[in-house]
C-alpha cells in the first residue's frame, strides 16, 4: 500500500526545484552536471506521469523505480547510461531525505547494471614525445602549443581546466598551479620543470606580443586574436598532431590525462595522491588507472614480497 503524504504535498516541480537546490549548495556541483541530473530525474518524472494514476514524486517505492529503469533498458538505454541514469535517481531521494520530505529511500536496493570497467587509451612516454615533437615550431604560437601539451601531460588535466587555466593561478615558485575543475573546486597541482620551462617561454616570446581581448586578460592560453581557446580547438590540434606522428590509437586531449595518471602509477605513486591531483570525488574513479601490465605486477611482488626470495 502506498504511503500518503497528507502533511508535505509535493509536486514534481518543487521536487525538482528542490533538487536543483540540493546538488548546487550541498554537492557543489557545476552548472553542467546539474543539468545532466536534472534531464535524468525529468525522465523518471515522465514515466511517472504515464502511470494511471500519476505517481507523485513522494509516492514512488522501489517497484516503481524498478520499473523505471526495466522501461529505460527495453528503450534501448546502454548499461553504462542506466547506471548514470541511476545515480542520478538516488541523489533525487537523498535530497528528499535530507529535506525530511521521505522517512525511508526507495532508491536504496535499486541495483545499477554491471557496465564493466572501460580502459582508457594511453600513451607511452615516447608516444608523448613524438606527439610533443611534432609541433612545427617555426609555426606562429609554437611555442604556446607546446606549453599546452607539456602542461597536459605534466599535470593531468581536463581540457577544460587547460582553457581556463590562468596566470593569476600560477605558483612557479611553489611549483603548484591552481586549477579550477568540476563543480567550481579548486585544486592545487604540482607543476614540473619542463611544463613551466614551456609556459615560461610561451608567455615571454609569444603571448607579450598578443593584443589581449579584455575579458582574456588573465587566461594563459590565448588564439592568435588574444581570446581564450575552445575545447574543440585543442582536441583538433592534439588530433592533427597525432596524425602528423603516425600514431594510431584513439587521441583526445583526455588521452594525456590518462597517461599522467597511468604513468604515475606505473611509478609506484600512492592512488589517494593520483585522486587528489586528478581531482576525483571518488578514489574509485581513480581505480581505473590500475590497469598495470602483468609483468610490471609480477616484478613488483618479486621485488617486495617477503616470500618471494625465500628458498623452500
Amino acid at each position: 500500500m502506498r504511503a500518503v503524504h497528507d502533511l508535505w504535498p509535493m509536486h514534481w516541480e518543487q521536487a525538482l526545484a528542490g533538487y536543483r537546490t540540493y546538488l548546487k549548495l550541498e554537492r557543489g556541483l557545476g552548472v553542467r552536471t546539474v543539468e545532466a541530473y536534472l534531464r535524468d530525474v525529468g525522465k523518471l518524472r515522465a514515466y511517472a506521469e504515464q502511470h494511471r494514476p500519476p505517481l507523485a514524486p513522494l509516492t514512488l517505492q522501489l517497484d516503481d523505480l524498478q520499473g523505471f529503469v526495466a522501461h529505460q533498458a527495453k528503450q534501448g538505454l546502454m548499461a553504462t547510461s542506466q547506471a548514470r541514469l541511476i545515480s542520478a535517481v538516488r541523489g533525487f531521494f537523498k535530497g528528499l531525505l535530507i529535506d525530511g520530505r521521505i522517512q525511508a529511500d526507495p532508491s536504496e536496493l535499486l541495483e545499477s547494471p554491471r557496465t564493466g570497467r572501460h580502459l582508457p587509451d594511453f600513451l607511452s612516454v615516447n608516444e608523448i614525445d613524438a606527439l610533443i615533437h611534432a609541433i612545427d615550431m617555426a609555426r606562429t604560437l609554437a611555442h604556446r602549443d607546446r606549453a599546452m601539451l607539456e602542461t597536459l601531460y605534466g599535470c593531468g588535466l581536463r581540457v577544460s581546466e587547460l582553457c581556463n587555466l590562468r596566470i593569476s593561478r600560477l605558483s612557479f615558485a611553489e611549483g603548484f598551479i591552481r586549477v579550477v575543475g568540476k563543480g567550481d573546486k579548486e585544486r592545487l597541482v604540482p607543476i614540473g620543470p619542463e611544463a613551466m620551462r614551456q609556459i615560461g617561454i610561451y608567455r615571454d616570446q609569444e603571448r607579450v606580443h598578443l593584443r589581449v581581448q579584455p575579458k582574456a586578460g588573465d587566461l594563459l592560453f590565448l588564439n592568435s586574436r588574444g581570446a581564450g581557446l575552445s575545447r574543440v580547438w585543442v582536441f583538433k590540434l592534439v588530433k592533427a598532431l597525432a596524425a602528423k606522428a603516425g600514431i594510431t590509437k584513439t587521441i583526445s586531449p583526455h588521452t594525456f590525462r590518462h597517461s599522467f595518471a597511468t604513468h604515475l602509477v606505473e611509478g609506484g605513486a600512492d592512488l589517494r595522491a593520483v585522486q587528489e591531483m586528478l581531482g576525483h570525488a571518488s578514489i574509485t574513479t581513480t581505480e581505473i588507472y590500475t590497469h598495470l601490465d602483468r609483468e610490471y605486477l609480477r616484478s613488483n611482488i618479486m621485488r617486495f614480497h617477503p616470500r618471494a626470495n625465500t628458498a623452500r
